[in-house]
């Protein structure tokens, strides 16, 4: 278009878009989807709006985030008044109003000496932050040894170095070389011999968490900064804890000094109807890793939620002097922080934790409902969040939960697939109408699935 030509005025109605190769899409098929694209124009409370026209019920809120539904008036109207307020604001050794205040309402959140809170800007970075501050802290007390870090097979946390190389999950490291050295793993906590079918935490595999003593013998607690776990894996499948297993974790670790992080990027902010899994659980990590829900995914936000005792070890020296190198441009973003105070109002004004609470059992009955249906092998749940296992077939793995999803499209229902695992994490302003909904149609699609 020459550079004096008028722009086309914008038509009434979405229109698809000319050329979808140029954009490499993130997890995703892109082969697939751009000879079948499925785009999204519109989401208002439990529904997206495609691209012709239908009203798609949100069975994932997103991918995790939105906790109040889409498009919050509340919100919406905060980030609009943020932005035409002030757009943006250093956040290199200066602040603004709205970061010191979301700070300290998510501290009040979380329990215990959970007191300081690092912005970052997704759950990758704060993955890769509270790692960073787990190292910095041994050697700021004088045991710069203590540089190696444990995660968990079937582990996510995120897609950057660190996140990568702590996380378990084989696609996500597979293809990216050695990552970083000095990690090791413990193994995950799911056998479906033993646990299939569960509802909530299972009673076998607390014993798992015993593993840790193994890899401290090998190695030396001395070289040992930090364990991360998910206290639910869910991007892996939604494998709930053992009963007793994360507590035994935190037994190990605080007897040999390792520090326990909690990636809680997911289950964060009210998932399981709680502030925080270590809510639910009662186990205290020393560091909470968080995203997603802190704005109901409006904006991108994370944060590192560290106790007390460690963020006070790192205050010393000169008044003037930088106390950790590290740091995001956009960290506090006006516009997330924003957003962050309107959603955490939202949760606590209309009390979605506690719905998600009240509605958890409801919720459970539903998901365990699907048990007989064709190909199912398991099916997890625990707070707002369930997981049904369909059996792979042979040759072709993670097909079947594919077709499925691409079924459960076409009749107005967005899930999520992991492998064969089909997810389910809806808004917290579901009720049980839409409940019955998203299993209904799900039913019906796997009663079709071959």
């Amino acid at each position: 278009m020459p550079a004096t030509a008028k722009p086309a005025a914008r038509e009434a109605a979405p229109r698809a878009p000319n050329d979808l190769q140029p954009y490499w899409m993130p997890f995703t098929a892109n082969r697939q989807f751009k000879a079948h694209p499925r785009l999204l124009v519109a989401a208002q409370g439990l529904h997206y709006t495609s691209i012709d026209g239908r009203q798609v019920l949100d069975g994932t809120a997103g991918l995790w985030c939105c906790n109040a539904g889409h498009a919050h008036p509340r919100i919406v109207a905060a980030i609009q008044a943020q932005a035409a307020e002030m757009d943006y604001a250093p956040a290199f050794q200066m602040g603004h109003p709205k970061a010191f205040e979301l700070a300290a309402r998510v501290a009040a959140l979380a329990p215990g000496d959970l007191d300081h809170v690092f912005f970052t800007n997704s759950g990758s970075e704060a993955v890769d932050t509270a790692l960073k501050i787990a190292i910095a802290y041994h050697r700021m007390r004088g045991e710069g040894t203590r540089t190696r870090l444990i995660g968990r097979e079937r582990g996510y946390h995120g897609v950057g170095f660190g996140g990568m190389s702590v996380g378990g999950i084989a696609n996500n490291r597979k293809f990216f070389g050695p990552l970083l050295s000095g990690v090791d793993h413990l193994p995950h906590t799911y056998d479906r011999a033993k646990q299939a079918f569960s509802r909530g935490e299972p009673e076998w595999g607390a014993h798992l968490a015993d593993e840790l003593e193994r890899i401290v013998a090998l190695h030396d607690a001395s070289t040992i900064a930090a364990v991360i776990v998910e206290p639910v894996a869910c991007s892996t499948g939604v494998l709930v804890p053992p009963k007793g297993y994360l507590r035994r974790l935190r037994e190990i670790c605080s007897k040999h000094g390792i520090l326990l992080i909690f990636d809680e990027v997911i289950t964060g902010f009210g998932r399981l109807g709680t502030n925080f899994a270590v809510d639910y659980f009662g186990v205290m990590p020393d560091l909470v890793t968080a995203a997603k829900g802190i704005t109901s995914g409006t904006v991108p936000m994370g944060a590192v939620i560290v106790r007390k005792g460690i963020y006070d070890t790192f205050m010393t020296g000169p008044d003037y002097a930088i106390e950790l190198f590290h740091g995001y441009t956009y960290s506090g973003h006006p516009l997330a922080c924003a957003a962050g105070l309107a959603a955490l109002e939202v949760y606590a004004e209309e009390g979605l934790f506690e719905k998600v609470r009240a509605l958890a059992p409801y919720w459970e009955e539903a998901a365990h409902s699907l048990k007989g249906l064709p190909h199912v092998i398991d099916i997890r749940n625990i707070g707002l969040i369930a997981a049904i296992e369909l059996e792979p077939i042979a040759g072709q793995a993670g097909k079947r939960a594919f077709d499925a999803f691409l079924s459960a499209y076409q009749q107005g229902l967005l899930i999520r697939t992991t492998g064969d695992i089909i997810a389910l994490s809806p808004p917290f302003t579901v009720g049980k109408r839409e409940v019955d909904e998203i299993f209904g149609r799900l039913a019906a699609v796997l009663k079709e699935t071959r």
